[in-house]
């Protein structure tokens, strides 16, 4: 999960503390790019909601139902192209980076 604020709300710790087999791992800050399901929801989006135009939520279910149908046609899954190495060290880059801003 990313850092943002609702994964940490007190219903959230509550819920967490009732089911103990759920264990939550989060990703650095600014760096969603990390998750590879926020990526699939970002092709969902340049490929199918952005600049699409939509006149009920009945028709933004059938688009997203409609896109992962095709996607799943063909599935190809994420795969990483980069080394885990590669990749800390653009994570401290950026943290460096944003550190002086």
């Amino acid at each position: 999960m990313d850092n943002y604020a609702t994964h940490k709300h007190e219903k959230v710790k509550n819920w967490l503390k009732r089911n103990k087999c759920v264990h939550l791992h989060f990703i650095p800050t600014s760096s969603s790019w990390l998750n590879l399901v926020e990526r699939f929801f970002g092709l969902l989006t340049e490929k199918q909601l952005r600049r699409g135009v939509f006149t009920s939520v009945k028709e933004v279910e059938e688009a997203i139902t409609g896109f992962i149908d095709a996607h799943n046609e063909a599935p190809k899954p994420f795969v990483w192209t980069k080394s885990v190495d590669e990749i800390l060290a653009k994570v401290g880059r950026a943290r460096q980076a944003l550190a002086f801003q």
